[in-house]
């Protein structure tokens, strides 16, 4: 593999990935980067403010979405790289299809995310085995799919074994159906996909107490908690973005005190300085 593209998978401290969202209907910002103007700047923006990565999504995953176009995807997508290309950071595509996958990195992304873990599109770990890129492996079991009931994922969120068991092994699972696609090992990122399949607190939280154990499988970890609807539970207004942020970077210093690969946030600046706190509290912790 590349060297800048190993350097980046075997990071030493905790990264942040810039969330970067070109939708209708995202959760939290859906509308307001759809303009292409409007989300190069923000993209530039996000780097400025220190984002190491910028993580591209064109199409909602929140439950209940509609599906986008593959063109509009594409168009929107492609967009983005091309704009961002002067930006001084590695680009993240946030698609579950192939076909997007295999042309953002023909123009330039360095990282594909798939919030399904090569299940939605199975064409998806073939292109990424085909190129020198990252591939982030995530577990969901509603791939858009959501719940009939009043309660989104409600019916894929039971977890028989205990989640921390059992999103491991799927995930894991996941892990194995890739690298038998012919991904590279050393091409693997793993995201417990905390929010999907999981709508509550008591879903999310033990994921984040047992970062460690995920990690003791051999392959980086991002962690995706940002403004997610969880955090309501946990006593965090929910329509109050701006403490979820706050909230979101509480975890963020956690998630660096034990050793995730990157954190995934909306609100640059406020984790980079959690981060930084938790990347300083690990280094005198273990020395």
């Amino acid at each position: 593999m590349d060297q800048a593209l190993q350097a980046l998978h075997d990071a030493p401290n905790t990264m942040v990935m810039g969330v970067l969202n070109i939708t209708e209907d995202s959760f939290s910002d859906g509308g307001k980067w759809l303009d292409p103007q409007a989300a190069a700047e923000h993209g530039h923006a996000l780097a400025k403010a220190g984002a190491q990565i910028i993580d591209i999504g064109a199409e909602s995953t929140r439950p209940g979405a509609k599906r986008v176009s593959e063109q509009d995807e594409l168009n929107r997508v492609l967009g983005a790289v091309h704009a961002l290309a002067d930006a001084g950071v590695p680009l993240s595509i946030d698609t579950t299809r192939a076909s997007v996958a295999e042309a953002a990195l023909e123009a330039g992304a360095s990282i594909i995310n798939d919030v399904s873990g090569g299940r939605l599109d199975p064409q998806v770990p073939q292109v990424v085995a085909e190129h020198d890129c990252l591939y982030i492996v995530q577990h969901w079991r509603g791939w858009l799919s959501g719940s009939q009931g009043a309660t989104p994922d409600a019916d894929t969120s039971v977890y028989a074994g205990g989640v921390m068991h059992d999103v491991r092994e799927e995930l894991l699972r996941q892990v194995d159906d890739v690298l038998a696609a012919g991904v590279r090992p050393e091409q693997i990122i793993i995201d417990p996909g905390l929010g999907f399949s999981k709508p509550s607190a008591a879903h999310n939280f033990p994921l984040l107490v047992g970062l460690d154990t995920l990690r003791a499988s051999g392959y980086p970890v991002l962690i995706g908690a940002s403004r997610k609807r969880f955090l309501a539970d946990a006593g965090i207004d929910a329509g109050n973005m701006a403490a979820r942020d706050d909230a979101t970077a509480a975890l963020s210093a956690m998630c660096a005190e034990h050793g995730a690969w990157a954190v995934r946030v909306h609100d640059v600046a406020k984790s980079l300085a959690a981060v930084t706190m938790g990347t300083m509290w690990r280094t005198y912790a273990n020395a």
